[in-house]
């Protein structure tokens, strides 16, 4: 679908290779001009916020950004009346699974995707995942962990804007020397260093986007992956927990270390590690509340597993089958060491919060309880509460996401040039966090996906759904 650049071609040229790596727009109809005018706005900078600002987007890219009394909005603009909301980047979620849905069980979750249609049971759990958290004020999400074909398909889908959903980066399956309780085809068993480098040079071949480096991995097995990664300039996720690993994925050169300091890691890691981390910039993505803060959340406020949201996205029958997963939550195999999870977790997240860590933000969204529409506010809250500022948690859900993924260039703030992913929430996130729960409006590429659907040209309208 067609849309108008009006960033100098010198711009547009140099930032070419990207926009055809997948940089496209969505399903709801072409970008054109658009004002989002007197919210405040965050972009993205740990800077304070504008007061009583404007947006202006044309095409697939912001235009001008600052004080609405500073800012002069065309007669052929669409206003967007954001008053009272807040305007902020797109949220980046660096750790999603699309093929799960908050089912409580993995082993009866997969074997029931089989029996309702497999490949294309399991199509439509992964768009129903990306609908999710597209609403969610998500705009870039990187998957972790799914067969190859489904995954790239999904992607390549959006890109193409024939469903909705964020800008997804793909892993396909992850490197294991030990596989865990997924299907076999949703993740590679590797046995030496070479075998490691080779399934890396298939996935790349694939047309995958970063690779997943899971469990059991040696010292040369990180090494052989994150070399022939680099090669291909593909970012290795990986998951590690113990000490151990976390040293050998960090002196290896593996890019994100996800998981890391997430509850069930006790003691905390040694000074000497957590300093290591910081002197190298290496990012941590925690993945904190999926575990030791979802359970006890949940044991608070049970009605939460029946969210009306929930029974709006799901078709019945898979409503049905997660509900009756989620009957007796409190004995789920997954959460079967969160007692012991709860006792290390504020330690497990403030080693990393009060050292100045990068941190970014991702939430393994989709695994049991925690579903796609509520994940990424509940990961910031735990920062908050475990003493990250809101602005800093703010600029880790955006700016410093989309470095982690070296997409600086093109997402993460409000600033001409651009990508116009921008969403409105209900709230001051800033005062309460929370508020990132009430996403009104998203915009992707200049298109805008929810909220604002009586916008015309020439005539405000509130940014509400």
């Amino acid at each position: 679908m067609g849309y108008v650049r009006i960033i100098p071609c010198l711009v547009a040229l140099l930032l070419l290779p990207f926009a055809q790596s997948g940089l496209s727009q969505g399903p709801s109809g072409a970008p054109g001009k658009i004002a989002l005018v007197g919210g405040m706005l965050l972009d993205g900078y740990e800077a304070p916020p504008i007061h009583h600002a404007a947006v202006l987007i044309e095409g697939d890219r912001i235009v001008r950004a600052g004080p609405a009394a500073a800012v002069t909005i065309p007669a052929d603009y669409t206003r967007i009346d954001t008053s009272g909301r807040t305007m902020m980047p797109g949220m980046i979620e660096l750790h999603a699974h699309l093929v799960l849905l908050g089912h409580g069980n993995y082993g009866t979750w997969f074997p029931w995707i089989e029996k309702q249609g497999g490949m294309t049971m399991l199509t439509r759990v992964m768009e129903i995942a990306a609908r999710q958290l597209l609403d969610a004020g998500i705009t870039s999400a990187v998957d972790l962990g799914a067969p190859s074909a489904p995954s790239l398909s999904i992607r390549d889908r959006i890109n193409r804007g024939q469903i909705p959903g964020p800008r997804m980066l793909m892993s396909g399956p992850w490197l294991t020397r030990t596989p865990a309780v997924f299907p076999l085809e949703y993740q590679i068993k590797v046995d030496t260093p070479a075998q490691a480098a080779r399934e890396v040079e298939k996935l790349a071949s694939a047309g995958v986007d970063v690779i997943k480096a899971h469990s059991g991995l040696t010292r040369e097995d990180y090494q052989a992956i994150a070399d022939t990664a680099h090669k291909h300039k593909l970012r290795v996720h990986a998951h590690v927990y113990a000490e151990e690993d976390v040293r050998n994925a960090l002196e290896t050169g593996i890019d994100v270390l996800t998981h890391a300091g997430s509850a069930g890691t006790a003691p905390p890691y040694s000074p000497q590690l957590i300093t290591d981390i910081v002197n190298r910039g290496r990012p941590v993505v925690i993945t904190a509340a999926h575990r030791s803060w979802i359970y006890p959340d949940t044991n608070a406020f049970p009605e939460r597993l029946q969210d009306p949201q929930l029974k709006k996205d799901f078709p019945p029958e898979t409503y049905a089958e997660i509900q009756d997963s989620l009957k007796n939550w409190r004995a789920l195999p997954y959460f079967g060491r969160t007692d012991r999870e709860m006792l290390f977790r504020e330690r497990g997240v403030r080693q990393f919060v009060d050292s100045g860590t990068v941190l970014g933000m991702g939430t393994d969204s989709g695994t049991p309880m925690n579903f796609h529409t509520e994940a990424l506010w509940r990961e910031a809250k735990v920062h908050v509460d475990m003493g990250m500022p809101p602005i800093r948690v703010i600029s880790s859900l955006t700016r410093i996401g989309a470095t982690i993924l070296g997409k600086q260039r093109e997402l993460g703030t409000i600033e001409p040039g651009k990508l116009a992913d921008i969403i409105v929430v209900n709230g001051n996130p800033l005062y309460d966090i929370v508020a990132l729960s009430h996403v009104e409006t998203v915009i992707k590429g200049g298109v805008v996906h929810k909220g604002a659907g009586a916008a015309t040209p020439g005539r405000g309208t509130a940014g509400q759904q």
